[in-house]
């Protein structure tokens, strides 16, 4: 085998490695969102809540309380009012609650609009159950519309058992409503 033949071989071994690299990472980049939202949805790292069917039996309602807050913001692209009906609850652990949001669609056409959510401090986000939330789906309001938006919760009474958690006395349950996807497409 002559040096130009050796040269090529090991020219088209480091291509196909250099395409197999990018092909891995493009392969990465593509699955971290799903990936993420997984991990976050497991740890309640970033303030992601939990979902469940249903609340605790009653027998798990503990005699501890906790305060929550709630806050709501509207992306600028968004022309909507949007604010909770009451600032705050307090509930004992493992305790049902329902509360609601008010949403006002303040302009002449119809508009969709999707919530992300997140609840702080991030490390009581784990033990955060939402049974039922507007945030699940997009919501369409028409022009003028105003609706109550509700949302079923509980916090999990595992977080009892978490000694790191033991000085939470509130916590903060935040939306923030944004244009969804259809919307933009519509009226770009």
């Amino acid at each position: 085998m002559n040096t130009s033949t050796s040269t090529q071989i090991a020219n088209t071994k480091t291509l196909f490695f250099a395409l197999g690299i990018v092909f891995t990472m493009s392969m990465l980049v593509v699955a971290s969102v799903p990936l993420y939202r997984m991990f976050c949805a497991a740890t309640g790292i970033g303030g992601t809540t939990s979902a469940s069917d249903y609340a605790p039996d009653a027998s798990m309602i503990s005699d501890r309380e906790i305060t929550v807050l709630f806050n709501a913001d509207v992306n600028n692209g968004l022309p909507w009012y949007f604010k909770p009906v009451q600032r705050k609850v307090k509930v004992k652990i493992g305790e049902e609650a329902l509360i609601f949001y008010k949403a006002v669609n303040e302009s002449d056409h119809a508009v969709t609009g999707v919530a992300t959510f997140n609840v702080t401090p991030f490390k009581t986000a784990y033990y955060f159950n939402k049974i039922e939330c507007f945030c699940f789906t997009e919501q369409t309001l028409k022009p003028g519309e105003e609706v109550d938006m509700a949302v079923s919760f509980y916090i999990d009474p595992e977080m009892i058992e978490d000694e790191n958690l033991d000085e939470i006395k509130e916590l903060t349950l935040s939306y923030t409503f944004f244009p969804s996807d259809e919307y933009n497409k519509q009226f770009e």
